[in-house]
């Protein structure tokens, strides 16, 4: 059953015959409920199917982070689906199954800002990652406030850890703790959001 809104006309909630009624960015709108499949997916469906889950995968334990650090670059979609569709295009690579996540070409951020100059990650004490980055306030939009954000993923546990509250900027380094990954492998990015959290920067794998 459907809760209509403002009359016949206005907005609604809920599901009536084929589609579903809902909220979103303060917008009513709906969605056609998916039909039956009666055919087999085709090798090109189940190799689209297989990217996916590996965006997925990877994009899902850092989704509150990607609606800051992409919601600049994202219009009419939430900035964690814009995120998806990003890295789903220019990350996922393979010519057939089985496809890969070429992290080096991930993206955990877009936009406006200069991203982190001369950025270093290193394993140090305590199972940490240590980054470090020079100063380049100033340059550009960059300025001395804006807060580092960093990611570390284990792509062995599909699991992520980050700070959106790190230090500014013109602090130069920022210690993330990573002992929930001690002994594996993880994947390291880099990124800088304006104070007001309005503006982000393109991420850098490190």
């Amino acid at each position: 059953m459907a809760t209509f809104y403002k009359g016949i006309l206005g907005g609604f909630s809920g599901k009536t015959g084929s589609v579903i009624g809902t909220n979103w960015k303060g917008r009513s709108v709906m969605r056609s409920l998916p039909g039956k499949r009666t055919k087999a997916s085709t090798q090109a469906q189940l190799d689209q199917q297989e990217k996916f889950k590996l965006a997925i995968g990877f994009l899902s334990g850092i989704a509150d982070l990607l609606s800051i650090s992409f919601g600049s670059f994202a219009s009419n979609v939430s900035g964690y689906n814009a995120a998806v569709s990003y890295n789903l295009q220019k990350a996922v690579v393979g010519n057939a199954s089985p496809f890969s996540i070429d992290f080096s070409l991930a993206q955990v951020s877009l936009g406006v800002l200069p991203g982190a100059s001369n950025p270093k990650a290193v394993a140090v004490a305590g199972n940490k990652v240590k980054f470090d980055w020079d100063d380049n306030a100033g340059v550009g939009k960059a300025a001395a406030t804006d807060i580092v954000l960093l990611v570390a993923y284990c792509a062995e546990t599909q699991r992520s850890v980050y700070t959106a509250a790190g230090a500014m900027r013109s602090g130069l380094t920022q210690t993330l703790d990573t002992s929930v990954f001690a002994g594996k492998a993880v994947e390291t990015w880099i990124a800088f959001m304006s104070i007001d959290g309005k503006k982000s920067s393109d991420s850098t794998y490190t």
